[in-house]
């Protein structure tokens, strides 16, 4: 018996007349699949993703990575060609040198292993595409990357793909600071433990209620963003940033003086109310007007604009934690943002989730008290203060 080749079985099969009609006749799961996944590339090459790097935006052409066991994914890693899609990459600064041209990039030093890459792998392969020569500074020391080459054109290329490298392995660094208002004060904390004592009273036999998922009152807060922040250059950049967001609009959305808010009401976080993980208080202005809302989407637009949050939304949830499932493990968990260990590991936290159907009925309309919001913090996480609360890198006052 004569056995087909790989091609002749291919040719042996009727075309698609429509290129996404996938079911063919007699194709397996796996024949099925694989056809997908090449219609899938193919809409990737036609439609690539757009990255937005320091107002440029660039296309990122699609490439098959592979991550092999016992090997860290971030080590090995080179993200391809990349292309500018609506600015020239012409505005870069490129200085031209009696040796050829000159470009330097300015970094964290955490993140110069990502461009060395394993065995300086990494490197190699960019110097040898761009015809460049890059000088990293040593682990440890801040510097300058510094792109050397005989051509403006090569220069402009590996300081285009170095950019990508870095701000994709910035996205894949935990989060290290929020920006947030602290809701502790004294009579929030008071009314808070009033509400756990009776939640506990009344609602222990509701499966998963215990005190152990009770957010500590010390640290109540709002969060208005999450930053990564990985070195105190970077960590001044917000303070700057933080500071032209008051005089430029903080200022006349607050008038100079503390924004009085209340904290009343309790919501949750997913479908199911009887299998809740996140329930939280509402906060909202005592005299009905939407000035705090304007005022941290702002906030959160301008740090968007500028790179240092990431875009996920377009407005912040104007809201207070006050029980969570990951609080059951780990007392110091913090939302949905614990995904990552401090040392950069990810990790998968198991959730049991409660029953929230009566607390949601008893504690409808809580009310946790009146607070005056003065100041925002840039809070470090996994960091507590003389008081209890997270420690602020730097704030702002607006009175």
């Amino acid at each position: 018996m004569k056995v087909k080749s790989e091609r002749e079985v291919a040719q042996s099969r009727p075309a698609l007349s429509n290129p996404m009609d996938c079911s063919l006749p007699g194709s397996s799961i796996h024949g099925i699949f694989q056809a997908c996944i090449k219609i899938h590339i193919i809409m990737e090459v036609l439609r690539p993703q757009l990255i937005k790097i320091g107002g440029r935006v660039y296309r990122k052409n699609p490439i098959q990575e592979q991550t092999y066991q016992h090997e860290e994914e971030d080590d090995d890693y080179y993200q391809g060609l990349v292309e500018c899609a609506e600015e020239p990459c012409e505005t870069y600064e490129v200085v031209q040198t009696p040796q050829g041209f000159r470009c330097t990039v300015k970094a964290p030093s955490l993140l110069y292993k990502h461009i060395v890459g394993k065995r300086g792998d990494t490197r190699k392969k960019l110097e040898v595409e761009t015809k460049t020569s890059i000088s990293i500074p040593k682990p440890g020391q801040e510097g300058e990357i510094v792109i050397t080459g005989q051509h403006r054109s090569g220069v402009v290329s590996a300081r285009t793909r170095i950019d990508v490298l870095l701000l994709t392995f910035r996205r894949k660094q935990p989060f290290t600071h929020f920006l947030a208002f602290f809701l502790n004060e004294a009579e929030v904390q008071e009314r808070f433990l009033k509400f756990q004592e009776e939640v506990l009273e009344k609602c222990s036999m509701d499966h998963g209620v215990d005190s152990s998922i009770f957010q500590n009152p010390k640290k109540l807060h709002l969060t208005i963003g999450m930053l990564v922040l990985l070195s105190e250059q970077e960590i001044q950049q917000t303070c700057e940033m933080l500071q032209q967001c008051k005089e430029e609009f903080i200022d006349d959305i607050s008038g100079g003086k503390p924004l009085e808010v209340e904290m009343s009401g309790i919501e949750y976080m997913n479908d199911d109310p009887g299998m809740v993980d996140v329930l939280y208080a509402k906060v909202h202005m005592k005299d009905g007007s939407n000035r705090l809302q304007e005022l941290v989407d702002r906030v959160l637009e301008r740090f968007q604009a500028s790179g240092l949050i990431v875009k996920e939304w377009n407005s912040v949830k104007l809201h207070a934690t006050v029980m969570n499932t990951l609080f059951r493990k780990d007392p110091n968990a913090e939302g949905r943002y614990n995904l990552y260990t401090a040392d950069g590991k990810y990790i998968f936290k198991e959730r049991e989730s409660f029953d929230g159907r009566n607390i949601l009925k008893l504690f409808e309309n809580f009310y946790f008290g009146t607070l005056k919001l003065n100041s925002i913090h840039i809070s470090q996480r996994f960091t507590v203060d003389s008081f209890g609360n997270y420690a602020s890198c730097g704030q702002i006052d607006f009175s």
